[in-house]
């Protein structure tokens, strides 16, 4: 039998202590999965001013100035709390670094006053990702694997690769890096390099720089052992083009050997109509009657008259505009036309949320718009809607097609990254959902008009529905394989 493996899982956010989007929700359940394999992982992240030391029963394991951490020619200190998250099986130990001028703020990455991002995110994150490892020696912990995820923590695999090359204790930890979104990278003056301590030498066009700037991202993909990204479609679009690739889809192809595609997983103790404690009546594929119950619970939220035979568009989104909402701005005039309720949960961008909020007063009778983001409602709508929209410019996995999938709310995608690898499109009586290929507003609203036929084929449409939810986007397949692709490394 193979040797329990050693993986510290580095990350920015996790659920259920801080959550901006989808990082969070792997960050939190794909550890507890890969602990319930048998091997030790343990997680480390900042800690951020909200989190609760309270509700989550932080203590201390590394006392405060108790670490020095380089920051160019200065040292800053640090300390580092810990905590659990657990599943039904095994409970995995979080850590938190501590600096409270770094993160003792509100927010993560942006300022909620000024909604602009922090100007110091440079200093921040250096500081975190060299605070990872000088922690790793404090605590006297030694992993095999350091799995970095997204920019934020994309120095670690460039120091393991110089400063800390030659430290016996670091020498033989091998480093993997997952892409969650390459769009976001984490680019810098090039006066924040002199802050990394990084050697001179690492500041060109094979090292760290790009376009004269600092870039986390890039860091990662160079060098780390190993690049993953979130589902097998996502890694074949970032290095094809430069739409998918946002310039870095050079870089991502003298490194194709050493990417791979691993679609997420979604947590079914969670997310889940047959156990969820955030809906009004649970159900199964064998009683969606316990559906319409939640869809009369939903309209009646958003103070909406529930009508017979009348479909319910849903939207969970961020508002940015990888997220399609441009597509569906030039329809909606002729989407809300149709015999059709919609319902948006949403949060992000100035101009889209005053856009959703003038159609929600043009259109009140049969739409309902949230601004903010609320679990609960969140669960009730995947329960409650007939329809998910989800026409994203680029989706490197997605998470909300996968929970519509479980709770038989069908959806309706544009045929891109982890969108394209999930939903497969009706034909006849097979398929999951709905897809459009090129991205235009003409073809999604043909596509809605598609869907919107299918519902009023009651036998058609129960079939759909029982189709997506025997579908199985558990996360141990998706585990196995990251811990398969580890092992490739303690090999070598």
């Amino acid at each position: 039998m193979s040797k329990p493996l050693n993986i510290l899982f580095v990350s920015s956010e996790v659920e259920p202590f801080i959550k901006t989007g989808g990082l969070a929700d792997v960050s939190g359940t794909l550890p507890q999965v890969i602990k319930d394999l048998g091997h030790e992982i343990r997680i480390i992240m900042p800690r951020y001013g909200s989190i609760s030391e309270r509700k989550f029963k932080l203590h201390d394991v590394i006392r405060l100035k108790d670490i020095e951490v380089p920051l160019g020619k200065e040292t800053r200190t640090a300390n580092v709390n810990s905590s659990f998250i657990a599943n039904v099986k095994s409970k995995v130990q979080v850590y938190f670094l501590a600096n409270k001028e770094f993160y003792d703020r509100p927010g993560i990455y942006v300022n909620p006053d000024s909604k602009k991002d922090y100007a110091d995110n440079d200093l921040r994150f250096i500081f975190f990702c060299r605070g990872v490892l000088e922690t790793l020696k404090r605590l006297g912990w030694q992993p095999d694997i350091i799995h970095c995820n997204d920019w934020q923590t994309g120095l670690i695999p460039a120091y393991l690769r110089t400063i800390y090359a030659h430290d016996p204790f670091y020498k033989h930890i091998k480093s993997v890096f997952t892409i969650h979104n390459l769009a976001y990278q984490g680019a810098f003056p090039e006066s924040s390099f002199e802050h990394t301590g990084l050697p001179a030498s690492e500041f060109n066009k094979e090292g760290v720089e790009f376009y004269g700037k600092l870039n986390f991202m890039k860091a990662g993909l160079v060098y780390s052992d190993l690049i993953t990204t979130v589902s097998e479609k996502y890694a074949e679009e970032i290095c094809s083009s430069e739409e998918f690739g946002c310039g870095l889809e050079g870089v991502l192809q003298k490194r194709r050997s050493h990417l791979h595609g691993i679609t997420n997983g979604i947590d079914y103790a969670v997310w889940n109509p047959e156990t969820d404690e955030h809906i009004v009546k649970r159900y199964d594929a064998r009683t969606l009657e316990g559906k319409l119950e939640n869809k009369r619970e939903l309209l009646s939220r958003f103070g909406l008259s529930y009508k017979e035979n009348v479909p319910l568009f849903g939207i969970i989104s961020r508002l940015v505009d990888q997220k399609g909402l441009d597509l569906i701005k030039e329809i909606a005039d002729e989407f809300m036309k149709l015999d059709v309720q919609f319902v948006m949960l949403a949060a992000g961008e100035k101009k889209y949320q005053e856009y959703f909020e003038s159609l929600h007063k043009k259109y009140s009778a049969k739409m309902g718009v949230y601004i903010g983001y609320n679990d609960e409602l969140a669960h009730l709508i995947e329960a409650g809607c007939d329809m998910y929209l989800m026409p994203s410019r680029y989706e490197p996995c997605g998470l909300n097609q996968l929970y519509s999938l479980k709770y038989g709310t069908v959806p309706i995608v544009r045929a891109t990254g982890g969108l394209e690898d999930t939903i497969q499109d009706v034909d006849g009586g097979t398929g999951t959902g709905f897809k459009f290929t090129k991205y235009d507003s003409k073809e999604l609203l043909k596509t809605i008009h598609r869907a919107h036929k299918a519902y009023h084929d009651s036998a058609l449409w129960k079939k759909i529905i029982r189709n997506g939810m025997a579908q199985d986007f558990s996360w141990e397949s998706s585990a196995r394989k990251y811990t398969n692709l580890y092992r490739t490394l303690v090999k070598q």
